[in-house]
């Protein structure tokens, strides 16, 4: 296992009030990291710590390779709400980013036009920025944090400004990223979590309150729920009559609490294979990403 980043204790207080407290946690190499939280979880600020624009308060941030690395150009970020210089080409906006991130002048030409094209904005680069729509300015504001292919790419909140189609498309090229780099995003979009994430991290007033992979996230507080859905009403109702658990009806299924005393589940099965039931399935209910970011990271 190979980790690119190592956060330890990493805090960061504004006088009294504490935005992020000992925060702990850690990225492998070509993975793709949620930061979930309700706003003034302290998300934006353990990104801007990471990304080398707010000084932390106290704790460590190590890189692979050691601290004397330039961070410019092992990071890119995209802020929440990105500017741009609105008399600039799209072209010599992104030049100038890779310029900045260390990239040689006649190379930054080349590395940011192969950016725009895969962003989308190839057709669009020599147009100012100043005339660009919310969705094309958030496609510039990736392209500008990937031009000169960092090793670890933060994002806050990447798609929560868009519509829907152009969120779909957002997506798309981030899931074209994983295979290149790093990935640290902040979202309240869950279902965007749920798709292309292998770690979950939430936050709650600035504390890291649960973390780990999507299924190990769900396997701690899935509900000892099974769902059998039949095939016919006749035949649920005749299995809820000699059922001797408690049970839920909705439509064609029911639904028993597995962890409820006297529940066998040897016992169910055995009923269910013997009883001449047509079942289409049964499976165990796992909590969804809303209902654990409702328990976890909501106060």
């Amino acid at each position: 296992m190979t980790f690119l980043l190592q956060v330890d204790q990493l805090t960061k207080r504004y006088g009294e009030y504490t935005a992020a407290d000992t925060v702990s946690f850690e990225l492998e190499e070509h993975t793709s990291t949620a930061l979930i939280g309700p706003n003034g979880a302290g998300k934006t600020t353990t990104l801007s710590m990471l990304a080398g624009l707010v000084s932390p308060t106290g704790g460590t941030i190590q890189f692979r390779g050691g601290a004397k690395q330039d961070i410019r150009s092992i990071i890119g970020f995209l802020p929440q709400y990105p500017k741009f210089f609105p008399w600039l080409s799209a072209l010599e906006f992104t030049e100038m980013a890779a310029q900045l991130s260390g990239v040689a002048t006649k190379q930054a030409t080349v590395e940011a036009k192969k950016t725009l094209e895969f962003v989308g904005l190839g057709e669009a680069m020599n147009k100012k920025t100043g005339t660009f729509s919310g969705g094309m300015k958030q496609r510039l504001g990736l392209a500008q944090a990937i031009v000169h292919k960092p090793k670890l790419l933060l994002l806050d909140e990447p798609v929560s400004a868009l519509d829907p189609v152009g969120r779909r498309q957002v997506m798309d090229l981030l899931k074209e990223l994983q295979q290149q780099t790093t990935i640290l995003y902040s979202t309240h979009i869950l279902n965007d979590a749920e798709e292309m994430t292998d770690q979950l991290l939430f936050l709650r007033q600035g504390k890291l309150v649960e973390h780990g992979s999507l299924d190990e996230v769900r396997s701690r507080y899935a509900e000892p729920r099974l769902i059998i859905e039949f095939e016919k009403l006749e035949e649920l109702q005749r299995f809820t009559a000699i059922a001797k658990w408690q049970v839920i009806v909705k439509g064609l299924t029911v639904s028993i609490d597995i962890g409820a005393e006297g529940v066998d589940m040897s016992e169910m099965l055995l009923l269910l294979s013997g009883g001449a039931f047509t079942v289409r399935k049964v499976e165990r209910q796992t909590a969804s990403l809303e209902e654990i970011f409702m328990k976890v990271a909501v106060v």
